[in-house]
């Protein structure tokens, strides 16, 4: 087995993780159901989805893995995947992009349109 790496899908963490323009691609490949919170600081209605995003993370910890994408700083992924509002949240299955949902929302309207890729 020369030169074959394996990369074993890793577990969920129980709180958003940093994604950057250089960590995104590798983490969405290496997970297999990732959720990326597109947002920035002087978003006022990104403020109100963190604690949500937070909650979320914690309570399907090894199912889904919860990601922050800081728009100013990291602008290529923003761009690739044309972030034109925010908060926007990407659902990567398998690597793939499976939706996008934009705009603040309370809990019991976010959480169906993620745990159905469960």
């Amino acid at each position: 087995m020369h030169g074959v790496v394996q990369n074993p899908v890793k577990p969920a963490s129980d709180k958003p993780i940093e994604i950057t323009d250089v960590t995104f691609k590798e983490t969405i490949q290496n997970h297999s159901l990732v959720v990326v919170d597109c947002w920035a600081a002087w978003c006022a209605p990104c403020r109100m989805v963190a604690p949500i995003i937070d909650e979320m993370a914690r309570d399907y910890a090894g199912k889904i893995l919860f990601g922050k994408l800081n728009v100013d700083e990291n602008r290529e992924v923003a761009t690739q995947y044309e972030i034109m509002s925010i908060p926007t949240l990407l659902v990567f299955k398998n690597g793939q992009l499976v939706d996008r949902v934009v705009g603040a929302m309370p809990r019991q309207m976010l959480e169906p349109k993620i745990t159905r890729y469960l």
